[in-house]
Protein backbone atom coordinates (compact mmCIF):
# COMPACT_ATOMS: atom_id res chain seq x y z
CA UNK A 1 0.00 0.00 0.00
CA UNK A 2 1.36 3.39 -1.01
CA UNK A 3 1.63 5.99 1.73
CA UNK A 4 -0.35 9.17 0.95
CA UNK A 5 1.60 12.33 0.14
CA UNK A 6 1.61 15.15 2.65
CA UNK A 7 -0.42 17.39 0.32
CA UNK A 8 -3.08 14.70 0.14
CA UNK A 9 -3.18 14.34 3.93
CA UNK A 10 -3.55 18.09 4.41
CA UNK A 11 -6.28 18.26 1.74
CA UNK A 12 -8.18 15.44 3.41
CA UNK A 13 -7.89 17.12 6.80
CA UNK A 14 -9.18 20.40 5.34
CA UNK A 15 -12.11 18.52 3.80
CA UNK A 16 -12.88 16.92 7.15
CA UNK A 17 -12.76 20.30 8.88
CA UNK A 18 -15.07 21.80 6.26
CA UNK A 19 -17.62 19.01 6.81
CA UNK A 20 -18.63 20.41 10.20
CA UNK A 21 -18.26 23.14 12.75
CA UNK A 22 -15.07 23.61 14.75
CA UNK A 23 -17.07 23.68 17.99
CA UNK A 24 -19.93 21.32 17.11
CA UNK A 25 -18.68 18.32 15.13
CA UNK A 26 -20.92 16.64 12.59
CA UNK A 27 -21.07 12.89 12.02
CA UNK A 28 -19.60 13.44 8.53
CA UNK A 29 -16.74 15.45 9.96
CA UNK A 30 -15.95 12.77 12.54
CA UNK A 31 -16.20 10.05 9.87
CA UNK A 32 -13.73 11.84 7.59
CA UNK A 33 -11.26 12.44 10.41
CA UNK A 34 -11.53 8.79 11.49
CA UNK A 35 -10.91 7.59 7.94
CA UNK A 36 -7.86 9.80 7.71
CA UNK A 37 -6.59 8.51 11.06
CA UNK A 38 -7.06 4.95 9.84
CA UNK A 39 -5.25 5.54 6.56
CA UNK A 40 -2.40 7.48 8.17
CA UNK A 41 -2.14 6.80 11.92
CA UNK A 42 1.04 8.89 12.21
CA UNK A 43 -0.51 12.14 10.95
CA UNK A 44 -0.49 13.86 14.34
CA UNK A 45 -2.46 17.01 13.40
CA UNK A 46 -5.44 14.86 12.43
CA UNK A 47 -5.16 12.70 15.55
CA UNK A 48 -5.19 15.79 17.74
CA UNK A 49 -8.06 17.37 15.80
CA UNK A 50 -10.15 14.20 15.97
CA UNK A 51 -9.54 13.88 19.72
CA UNK A 52 -10.55 17.53 20.24
CA UNK A 53 -13.74 17.04 18.23
CA UNK A 54 -14.65 13.87 20.11
CA UNK A 55 -14.36 15.76 23.40
CA UNK A 56 -16.72 18.42 22.03
CA UNK A 57 -19.31 15.98 20.68
CA UNK A 58 -22.36 16.39 22.92
CA UNK A 59 -24.42 13.72 21.19
CA UNK A 60 -22.99 10.27 21.88
CA UNK A 61 -25.97 7.96 21.27
CA UNK A 62 -25.65 5.80 24.42
CA UNK A 63 -23.56 5.15 27.51
CA UNK A 64 -21.79 2.24 25.82
CA UNK A 65 -20.94 4.53 22.90
CA UNK A 66 -19.71 7.12 25.37
CA UNK A 67 -17.34 4.55 26.87
CA UNK A 68 -16.17 3.57 23.38
CA UNK A 69 -15.50 7.23 22.56
CA UNK A 70 -13.47 7.57 25.75
CA UNK A 71 -11.38 4.55 24.77
CA UNK A 72 -10.96 5.99 21.26
CA UNK A 73 -9.92 9.35 22.71
CA UNK A 74 -7.24 7.77 24.85
CA UNK A 75 -5.92 5.69 21.94
CA UNK A 76 -5.80 8.75 19.66
CA UNK A 77 -3.92 10.81 22.23
CA UNK A 78 -1.47 8.02 23.08
CA UNK A 79 -0.90 7.51 19.34
CA UNK A 80 -0.30 11.28 18.92
CA UNK A 81 2.25 11.22 21.75
CA UNK A 82 4.07 8.29 20.15
CA UNK A 83 3.90 9.57 16.55
CA UNK A 84 5.01 13.07 17.52
CA UNK A 85 8.09 11.90 19.39
CA UNK A 86 6.45 12.98 22.67
CA UNK A 87 5.82 16.56 21.57
CA UNK A 88 4.71 19.07 24.19
CA UNK A 89 1.21 19.64 22.71
CA UNK A 90 0.48 15.91 22.50
CA UNK A 91 1.77 15.27 26.03
CA UNK A 92 -0.33 18.10 27.45
CA UNK A 93 -3.49 16.92 25.66
CA UNK A 94 -3.03 13.38 26.99
CA UNK A 95 -2.38 14.78 30.48
CA UNK A 96 -5.62 16.81 30.39
CA UNK A 97 -7.52 13.75 29.21
CA UNK A 98 -6.13 11.57 32.00
CA UNK A 99 -6.72 14.23 34.62
CA UNK A 100 -10.30 15.01 33.58
CA UNK A 101 -11.67 11.71 32.26
CA UNK A 102 -9.66 9.15 34.19
CA UNK A 103 -8.97 10.99 37.43
CA UNK A 104 -5.30 10.00 37.16
CA UNK A 105 -3.51 12.97 38.76
CA UNK A 106 -0.10 11.29 39.24
CA UNK A 107 0.12 10.13 35.62
CA UNK A 108 -1.28 13.46 34.39
CA UNK A 109 1.20 15.39 36.53
CA UNK A 110 4.13 13.47 35.05
CA UNK A 111 2.90 14.19 31.51
CA UNK A 112 2.25 17.88 32.28
CA UNK A 113 5.80 18.17 33.66
CA UNK A 114 7.33 16.49 30.61
CA UNK A 115 5.24 18.68 28.30
CA UNK A 116 6.34 21.80 30.16
CA UNK A 117 10.02 20.81 29.94
CA UNK A 118 9.74 20.19 26.21
CA UNK A 119 7.86 23.45 25.65
CA UNK A 120 10.45 25.39 27.64
CA UNK A 121 13.25 23.79 25.64
CA UNK A 122 11.55 24.89 22.42
CA UNK A 123 11.01 28.39 23.80
CA UNK A 124 14.67 28.63 24.82
CA UNK A 125 15.81 27.65 21.32
CA UNK A 126 13.31 29.99 19.63
CA UNK A 127 14.33 32.95 21.78
CA UNK A 128 18.04 32.28 21.23
CA UNK A 129 17.33 32.13 17.50
CA UNK A 130 15.43 35.44 17.56
CA UNK A 131 18.18 37.17 19.54
CA UNK A 132 20.73 35.89 17.02
CA UNK A 133 18.56 36.87 14.04
CA UNK A 134 17.89 40.38 15.33
CA UNK A 135 21.56 40.85 16.24
CA UNK A 136 22.67 39.85 12.75
CA UNK A 137 20.35 42.45 11.20
CA UNK A 138 22.30 45.03 13.19
CA UNK A 139 19.92 47.97 13.06
CA UNK A 140 19.06 50.12 16.07
CA UNK A 141 15.58 48.62 16.14
CA UNK A 142 16.69 45.02 15.73
CA UNK A 143 19.43 45.32 18.35
CA UNK A 144 16.98 46.95 20.75
CA UNK A 145 14.61 44.01 20.21
CA UNK A 146 17.45 41.52 20.71
CA UNK A 147 18.50 43.21 23.96
CA UNK A 148 14.95 43.42 25.28
CA UNK A 149 14.17 39.79 24.53
CA UNK A 150 17.59 38.79 25.83
CA UNK A 151 16.89 40.40 29.21
CA UNK A 152 13.64 38.45 29.52
CA UNK A 153 15.22 35.22 28.28
CA UNK A 154 18.13 35.57 30.68
CA UNK A 155 15.69 35.81 33.61
CA UNK A 156 13.71 32.75 32.53
CA UNK A 157 16.77 30.70 31.49
CA UNK A 158 19.63 31.93 33.73
CA UNK A 159 21.69 28.78 33.12
CA UNK A 160 21.28 28.74 29.33
CA UNK A 161 24.64 28.90 27.60
CA UNK A 162 22.99 29.58 24.25
CA UNK A 163 20.91 32.51 25.53
CA UNK A 164 23.96 33.85 27.38
CA UNK A 165 26.13 33.61 24.26
CA UNK A 166 23.57 35.30 22.00
CA UNK A 167 22.86 38.06 24.52
CA UNK A 168 26.59 38.79 25.02
CA UNK A 169 26.98 39.06 21.24
CA UNK A 170 23.97 41.41 21.00
CA UNK A 171 25.40 43.57 23.79
CA UNK A 172 28.81 43.72 22.12
CA UNK A 173 27.20 44.86 18.86
CA UNK A 174 25.06 47.39 20.72
CA UNK A 175 28.19 48.83 22.40
CA UNK A 176 30.06 48.92 19.08
CA UNK A 177 27.12 50.74 17.45
CA UNK A 178 26.75 53.23 20.32
CA UNK A 179 23.40 51.89 21.52
CA UNK A 180 24.88 50.85 24.88
CA UNK A 181 27.65 52.71 26.70
CA UNK A 182 31.24 51.39 26.47
CA UNK A 183 32.03 48.70 29.04
CA UNK A 184 28.43 47.47 29.12
CA UNK A 185 29.21 43.80 28.48
CA UNK A 186 31.64 43.81 31.38
CA UNK A 187 28.99 45.15 33.77
CA UNK A 188 26.88 42.00 33.39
Amino acid sequence: MKHPLLDELVARMRAARAAGDANQPSEEQLRLHRELAESCPAFVPNLMELARLLRLDDNPPSDSTSEAVEVELRQLLEQAVLASGRSAPALVELAYFLDIFHDSPPEAETLFEEGARKALGTLEEAWAGLISYWSSKRTRESLAKALQLGETAEKLFPESERIGHELRFARELAVADGILPPGWPHLR
